[in-house]
């Protein structure tokens, strides 16, 4: 996938990423929810036999989508997973791009209700869905979107632009610590309905809840590789524009659940090879967080509570640590 078909929109043409890399992500949140649950009232997440705080992949990367979409504003870097997206009409863009006269792109200008035009729509739909041209539309989302080259997405819905595996993968992130969930009732001195006023005898208020957690270190594991980078073309932009997201990406999330959450760490392992030289578990126990010592039995409740030690001696031939923010 080397070769790149030329369209309006393209202009990411940097060469892919040659080599593999492992990374080590340290944040921490002070009196916020850096995750809720829809499925437990929007608490924080935890796991149940540990009390470990959870904060999952997908939250991670909507945090880095966001960040692109501000710092990066331009063709080749749009984000296909954004607020309030219909991810068919991207693909429709695809092959209206490359100009694939389809039945599909046709029809989007025809009347629903014409006979012909949908006897026409089913008799070329085998040739919509080639894999020639679904292999095209997929290059072309590739190139135009940041967030479907570096972590991949299913475009098979509607028109289809196929499937991508994305070379960057995050893991679910945990607290060092078992934090504790604090569920704190709050008060509104409005009503929404002119009723809720004449309930309430023209008080006015509306009672609400917030959880949050008092303070939380979490870790998170991500992974890049080589081989599916060249499938999708990210290149040392896309991974120098990453590394900047990871480092920044909560300066730009600020929220009443998220007041105060900052990247505390970024510690990157880069292999001088495609497949890498050393296994990532391996790594990963190379960067230590512990909590300093004489603070007995007091919860942590700030970053300065945690020691981080990083060993970087005699590290695997091939792999170099590189520091961000540590």
């Amino acid at each position: 996938m080397n070769e790149r078909t030329t369209s309006p929109m393209t202009e990411t043409t940097a060469p892919p990423i040659s080599t593999r890399y492992d990374f080590v992500l340290l944040f921490d949140v002070i009196q916020g929810n850096p995750n809720g649950d829809p499925d437990a009232g929007n608490q924080p997440r935890i796991d149940p036999e540990t009390a470990h705080g959870i904060v999952s992949d997908v939250a991670l990367k909507r945090k880095i989508r966001n960040f692109v979409a501000l710092a990066k504003p331009e063709p080749g870097f749009e984000i296909y997973v954004k607020e309030k997206a219909i991810l068919n009409k991207q693909h429709e863009r695809a092959y209206l791009a490359l100009d694939m006269k389809t039945a599909k792109s046709e029809g989007l200008e025809s009347d629903a209700s014409d006979l012909s035009a949908e006897k026409k729509r089913k008799k070329d739909k085998p040739k919509r869905d080639s894999a020639e041209n679904v292999d095209k539309a997929r290059q072309w989302m590739c190139r135009n979107f940041f967030d479907v080259r570096t972590f991949g997405a299913v475009m098979s819905t509607g028109v289809n632009c196929g499937q991508v595996r994305g070379p960057v993968q995050i893991a679910f992130a945990s607290s060092c610590d078992p934090v504790l969930t604090l569920e704190h009732s709050i008060t509104r001195m409005a009503v929404t309905t002119e009723k809720e006023a004449e309930d309430q005898s023209g008080e006015n208020r509306t009672m609400g809840r917030k959880n949050t957690i008092p303070y939380g270190l979490y870790r998170a594991h991500g992974f890049i590789s080589a081989p599916l980078a060249a499938q999708t073309g990210f290149s040392e932009e896309d991974l120098e524009l990453l590394w900047r997201a990871l480092e920044q990406m909560f300066e730009h999330d600020r929220s009443a659940a998220r007041g105060e959450m900052a990247t505390r760490g970024l510690y990157i392992f880069k292999h001088d090879s495609q497949l890498g030289n050393a296994p990532a578990h391996k790594l990963f126990e190379r960067i230590v967080v512990n909590r300093r010592e004489g603070h007995g039995l007091r919860p942590p409740r700030a970053f300065n509570d945690y020691t981080v030690t990083v060993n970087d001696d005699s590290l695997p031939a091939g792999v170099e640590l590189i520091a961000r923010l540590a």
